[in-house]
C-alpha cells in the first residue's frame, strides 16, 4: 500500500505520468546513444592520429574547379572551394526550379486538352521521364552533348549569336561593368515599386469596386528608371557574341557539358512530376466553377487564369513544395557526370584533408538549409493563397 501511494504521489499512476515518464526515459536512451557514438568517434579518430575540427578550411586547396561562379584559383582555400561548389549548387537548383515549373505546367496543361495529340504526347513525355531514373538520364543528356553534338569548328548555329558544339551551349551575354549595378539598382527598385502599386491597386479595387489603372504605372517603373540610370551613369552596355578563336570560341556566356545536362535532365524529370501536380490540381477544381465562369461570357484562357487556376494552386503548391526539394537534393547527382558542385568537392576536399566527417556535416547543413528555407518560403506563399474565412 506504501509503496501504491508513493507511486500515485509521484504522479505514475495516472496516464499522464506514465506518459511523462516513457518520453522522459526515450530522451535518455537517444542521449545516451549520441553520447556512444560521438565518444567512439572521437577515440577512433585519436587513435589514427586525424584532426579533428573545421580548421582545414583556411589551408591551401591545391586544386583547380573547371566551373566558378567567383574568382578561384587553385591556391585559394578550402573554404572558398566549398563556397564555389554552394554556389554551383545554389545557380542549377534556383535555374531548375524555374524552368522545371513553366515546363511542368505546359505540359500539365497539354494533359488536359482537347487536342488528341497533344494530349497524348504529353503523357508519353510525361510516363516515360517519370520512370526511368534521374541518373540514367544525366548520363543520356551528357553523351548526346558530348557526343552527337559538333566539334566548335563545326557548331550548329541555330539562332544568331548562338553556338551549339560538344564544347557545350555558346550565347551571346552582356559585358558586366561595376558602373551597371546602378541600373539592375533602378530595375529592382522598378520591381518593387511595381509589385506595391499593383498591391495597392488590388486592395483599392476590393474595397471600393473602382478599377485602378496598373499598366500604365509600370512602363515609367520598370523602363524610365533604368533608362535614367543609364542616363546618369553613361555606360553603355555591350552585349558580348561568342567567336570562334583557335579551337573554342571566346566571348559571350559558355553553359559547360555538364551544366547543360545537369539542368536538362533536372528541369525534365521534375517537370513531369509538377504536370501531375498541375493536371491534378486543374482536375479537383468542381466542373461547375469552368460552366459559371464560361456563363458569364469569359473566354476559356481568362476562365483558366482568373477562376480556375488561383483555386487550384491550394490544391498545387503543397505537393509542389516537395518537388522544389527534390531538385534540389537531386542536384547532388551531379557528381556523376564531373559537374563541381557542392558534393564533388566536398568529395575531393575529404580525400585530400580527411577529414570525412566535416565534410559530410557541411553538406549535410547546407541541404538542410536549402530545405528549410524552401519550405519556409512555400509554406509562407501556401499561407498566403488559403482561403480565408470572414
Amino acid at each position: 500500500m506504501a509503496a501504491i501511494g508513493g507511486a500515485a504521489r509521484l504522479g505514475l499512476g495516472t496516464v499522464r505520468g506514465r506518459a511523462v515518464a516513457w518520453q522522459v526515459l526515450c530522451l535518455l536512451c537517444v542521449l545516451g546513444g549520441v553520447w556512444y557514438l560521438v565518444d567512439t568517434t572521437m577515440a577512433n579518430l585519436a587513435s589514427r592520429n586525424i584532426a579533428t575540427g573545421f580548421g582545414f578550411l583556411d589551408r591551401e586547396a591545391a586544386f583547380a574547379i573547371g566551373e566558378s561562379p567567383i574568382a578561384y584559383d587553385a591556391s585559394d582555400s578550402y573554404g572558398r572551394a566549398f563556397l564555389v561548389g554552394l554556389l554551383n549548387t545554389l545557380r542549377v537548383a534556383a535555374l531548375g526550379i524555374v524552368l522545371a515549373t513553366v515546363v511542368g505546367t505546359l505540359v500539365g496543361l497539354a494533359r488536359l486538352s482537347g487536342n488528341w495529340l497533344l494530349r497524348r504526347l504529353a503523357a508519353l513525355y510525361v510516363e516515360t521521364l517519370r520512370n526511368v531514373p534521374l541518373l540514367l538520364q544525366l548520363f543520356f543528356w551528357y553523351a548526346l552533348i558530348t557526343d552527337v553534338l559538333p566539334m566548335p569548328r563545326a557548331a550548329m548555329n541555330p539562332v544568331a549569336g548562338v553556338f551549339l558544339s560538344n564544347r557545350g551551349f555558346m550565347i551571346p551575354w552582356p559585358d558586366f561593368r561595376p558602373a551597371h549595378g546602378w541600373l539592375f539598382a533602378a530595375f529592382a527598385l522598378g520591381l518593387a515599386l511595381s509589385w506595391a502599386w499593383m498591391r495597392w491597386a488590388r486592395r483599392r479595387r476590393e474595397r471600393t469596386g473602382l478599377p485602378t489603372p496598373v499598366l500604365p504605372m509600370l512602363a515609367p517603373l520598370l523602363i524610365g528608371l533604368p533608362l535614367a540610370a543609364y542616363v546618369a551613369v553613361g555606360v553603355d552596355l555591350v552585349v558580348e557574341v561568342p567567336e570562334l578563336k583557335g579551337f573554342n570560341f571566346r566571348g559571350g556566356l559558355t553553359l559547360t557539358p555538364e551544366f547543360a545536362a545537369l539542368l536538362l535532365g533536372l528541369t525534365l524529370y521534375t517537370a513531369a512530376f509538377i504536370a501531375e501536380i498541375v493536371r491534378s490540381g486543374i482536375q479537383a477544381i468542381s466542373r461547375g466553377q469552368w460552366e459559371a465562369a464560361r456563363a458569364l461570357g469569359l473566354r476559356p484562357a481568362r476562365v483558366l487564369r482568373f477562376v480556375i487556376l488561383p483555386q487550384a494552386l491550394r490544391v498545387i503548391v503543397p505537393p509542389l513544395t516537395s518537388q522544389y526539394l527534390n531538385l534540389t537534393k537531386n542536384s547532388s547527382l551531379a557528381v556523376a557526370i564531373g559537374y563541381p558542385d557542392l558534393v564533388s568537392i566536398a568529395n575531393t576536399t575529404i580525400n585530400q584533408t580527411g577529414q570525412a566527417i566535416e565534410g559530410v556535416a557541411l553538406i549535410m547543413l547546407v541541404y538542410l538549409f536549402f530545405s528549410l528555407s524552401t519550405s519556409l518560403f512555400m509554406n509562407w506563399y501556401n499561407k498566403k493563397m488559403a482561403l480565408v474565412e470572414r
